[in-house]
């Protein structure tokens, strides 16, 4: 199930037989697996407290079918084409977060009504402990990736920090060197990418 979004209403409800876990309450759900994770800079509860909103709550911890690109300053997921087999997974977390943190979220990820830009925002099914939601989530295209190297493991907390403490050794050995911050993209001061 896969459909472009760019309101900003909740998902739909839950079916009686269980099949998604859904809010009724305007609520919905977010897959994130890059800056807006926990801890990242663009950490999606520090997001919400600086816009004023209830902080999202954290369901778990899961993967979703796909592959992981670097950006640089951010991560990228492709989703597996129809095409592949025994797809790779990209690491994530679930959060239900309410609906009025959807336009933070797009902001970051420069998602805009009737523009393309480099990150989309779908909804996909993720199965996250014993159940599956409907999770917004933000890809990007195939040809985005061409030439980026591709994040094994799909993990890119855990990839981001071993790149950096690579840098760090690498960048410790030169004298007067100085570290540079990636720029942003956008009036926030934040870095885009889920």
């Amino acid at each position: 199930m896969t459909a472009a979004m760019h309101g900003s209403g909740g998902i739909d409800e839950t079916n009686e037989d269980g099949g998604h876990e859904a809010a009724r309450d305007g609520a919905c759900y977010a897959f994130v697996y890059g800056t807006l994770r926990a801890g990242e800079i663009n950490d999606m509860r520090l997001a919400a407290a600086r816009h004023g909103i209830a902080a999202p709550t954290l369901v778990g911890t899961t993967s979703l079918g796909g592959r992981l690109y670097d950006f640089g300053a951010y991560p990228g997921m492709v989703f597996p084409r129809a095409d592949e087999r025994g797809a790779s997974r990209v690491v994530g977390d679930v959060y239900r977060i309410p609906a009025a943190l959807i336009p933070v979220l797009d902001e970051i990820e420069e998602v805009y009504p009737g523009e393309s830009g480099l990150f989309v925002r779908e909804r996909r099914d993720v199965e996250c402990a014993g159940k599956t939601y409907a999770c917004i989530v933000y890809p990007v295209s195939e040809s985005a990736v061409v030439r980026l190297p591709r994040i094994d493991g799909g993990d890119w907390v855990a990839y981001r920090r071993a790149r950096d403490a690579s840098d760090a050794s690498d960048a410790s050995g030169m004298s007067g060197a100085a570290g540079a911050s990636e720029p942003t993209r956008n009036g926030l001061n934040e870095t885009p990418s889920s």
